[in-house]
């Protein structure tokens, strides 16, 4: 969609780039160092500014104790992370536990490695869950679970008793769990982000994965993290660099300039600044007759597309492109199908509001143009 986007110049609300500008000391600190000739291989964890500024990070915000030295590994991107994790951790023939609607990469990146995806379907239009499935979908052989919260692409995120309950089955059944947690700082409506490592009885179990692609607008970067128990980080740490050898050099020091000068308020305002897209994107969207599932974190939302003209969601979203040109993913990517063989998301879009607010009122405009039709 991205492609056939940029053929007719229109919006591109379908791939997560994350177009806002960067934070600046993210930036120069980078220049910085690639002047500074900060430009070869580095440890395959990651240089130790950005190892030590991680373990801050965690420590204040996620609530948990890491050593820079033997829990946090620097990884080329959080999809790297969880390729290498998966790598490290889980055997060919094994389960794992993927909610629904579900990201992509997470099923992909199980199935390359011979890892069959279990999916638990979550319920609309809340994608609230439900015990007794999760409970039914663990079998001898599931070896693992992955949590995305908040999550893409329905913006739910996981609250305590939820979280809690997945802790118990996962303890229950000694299962690895990989938290993807890169929109951690995208909370509206008051919700609050829980670590599920910080559950009783999880830290040893719980690989945690997040980023800066996101939080600092530079998805191009491919710089994530990890953190995970001193036993699985060599491991993991051996597949990350026979895959990528290192995240990139300079835009580590970046990173790190990020996390070390940016003041508390930048989290805040960039929650209150998302939220307000969220808003004023989700009233046109009902506006045009697209119900939308009101998101609660991440900056995407998952909207009804019945009205649109197509046999399922990827013609839906090229009639959508045609008549407005605006770019959406086709419902379908995110989910699996029923025992019918149906695809259960062919009557949805996934829009991405992480647009800057001048192409954001653009597409607003073009939608509420659209709904007179």
């Amino acid at each position: 969609m991205t492609v056939a986007c940029a053929d007719v110049g229109g919006i591109n609300l379908a791939q997560g780039v994350c177009d806002t500008d960067p934070p600046h000391p993210v930036v120069e600190a980078a220049i910085q160092a690639i002047r500074d000739g900060h430009n070869i291989y580095v440890r395959l964890d990651g240089i130790a500014a950005l190892r030590e500024a991680i373990a801050q990070k965690l420590a204040s915000f996620n609530g948990i104790e890491a050593d820079p030295n033997a829990n946090v590994l620097v990884t080329s991107g959080a999809t790297g992370a969880l390729h290498a994790a998966i790598m490290a951790t889980l055997d060919p023939g094994d389960e794992c536990i993927v909610f629904e609607p579900f990201y992509g990469y997470h099923t992909a990146s199980l199935a390359s490695q011979r890892v069959k995806p279990a999916i638990v379907s979550l319920a609309p239009p809340d994608w609230t869950l439900d015990l007794d499935r999760l409970r039914a979908a663990i079998t001898p052989r599931t070896r693992g679970l992955i949590l995305n919260t908040p999550a893409n692409p329905s913006g739910k995120v996981f609250d305590r008793t939820e979280l809690e309950a997945i802790a118990e089955l996962a303890i229950e059944h000694d299962l690895f769990v990989f938290t993807d947690e890169i929109y951690e700082y995208f909370l509206y409506d008051g919700e609050r982000h829980i670590s599920l490592a910080t559950l009783p009885g999880m830290a040893e179990r719980t690989i945690t994965l997040s980023g800066f692609s996101k939080t600092f607008s530079v998805t191009g970067w491919r710089l994530g993290y990890l953190t995970a128990s001193e036993r699985w980080i060599p491991a993991i740490g051996y597949f990350h660099d026979l895959l990528y050898v290192c995240a990139p050099s300079p835009l580590q020091h970046g990173a790190a300039a990020g996390l070390l000068q940016l003041p508390q308020r930048f989290y805040h305002e960039l929650s209150v600044e998302y939220q307000e897209k969220r808003d004023s994107f989700c009233a046109a969207l009902a506006r045009a007759g697209m119900t939308p599932s009101i998101p609660t974190g991440a900056y995407y939302v998952l909207a009804d597309a019945s009205r649109i003209e197509g046999a399922n969601s990827k013609a839906k979203a090229r009639q959508l492109l045609a008549d407005t040109g605006l770019a959406a993913v086709a419902g379908s990517a995110f989910f699996g199908s029923d025992a019918d063989g149906c695809n259960r998301g062919e009557n949805l879009l996934r829009f991405c509001f992480a647009k800057k607010d001048a192409d954001l009122a653009e597409a607003c405009r073009r939608l509420d143009e659209y709904r007179q039709r």
